[in-house]
């Protein structure tokens, strides 16, 4: 039985959570890292400064100020720009866990079937023609063919008209990708990219900065918010 539109945004709300959920994991140790590093360095050019200053007199007392404040400057856009490339790396390798999350559903025919109905017939509304064609993995063709007839009866009662969709087992999508489809128009000039991956950088683009403040708190820096 097909997935309606409110179980596909709960499969896609669950993928959502998963990646929150390792993304904050990962935020707490780089946080904690970062802390450390920061006090080790800060305690070390106290000690260094400190030992400096009771050596000299006034005049270089307030050299050695200046030259503290350059340094502690200097360690906090460091530790700043570490921390910002940290976060960086942490959320493209919560995405790419994700990725292969993906590969795991399409590897379960009771998963992925529901899962790639919902795509074509998702696609076929986004073109709203006749006559379609999809492209999918050489490995999926099977439960394509099962997904195209669930998907074209779920078409025809919200469009009110009948779909003819077929596979298009001259071109298939590259076996090194996770999964999902692409639909195709009838002309073959349109195409609607509705594979797992294409997914995946959507909801990237559109919740990223949801993830960010979930995991990081508001920026600092940041002055107006929305």
């Amino acid at each position: 039985m097909p997935l309606s539109e409110e179980q596909v945004k709960s499969e896609l709300s669950k993928m959502q959570a998963f990646i929150e959920k390792e993304a904050r994991e990962k935020a707490k140790e780089i946080k904690l890292k970062a802390d450390e590093e920061y006090e080790i360095e800060k305690a070390s050019i106290v000690r260094s400064e400190t030992a400096a200053i009771d050596s000299t007199y006034e005049q270089k007392l307030k050299k050695a100020s200046l030259a503290q404040q350059i340094t502690k400057s200097t360690i906090a856009n460091k530790t700043r720009l570490r921390i910002l490339s940290t976060k960086e790396e942490v959320l493209n390798e919560i995405f790419d866990e994700a990725e292969k999350e993906l590969k795991k559903i399409t590897t379960d025919k009771k998963q992925y079937l529901p899962v790639l109905v919902g795509l074509i017939e998702e696609g076929v509304l986004a073109l709203l023609e006749e006559k379609v064609s999809i492209k999918v993995r050489e490995e999926d063709v099977a439960v394509a063919k099962e997904a195209i007839v669930e998907a074209a009866k779920n078409f025809t009662e919200k469009a009110k008209f009948d779909v003819e969709i077929s596979i298009d087992e001259s071109d298939y999508l590259s076996k090194d990708i996770a999964g999902g489809v692409v639909v195709v128009n009838g002309t073959g000039k349109i195409e609607v990219n509705n594979t797992l991956e294409e997914r995946l950088k959507i909801l990237s683009q559109e919740g990223l900065p949801a993830i960010r403040l979930e995991l990081f708190g508001p920026s600092a820096s940041r002055k107006f918010f929305d």
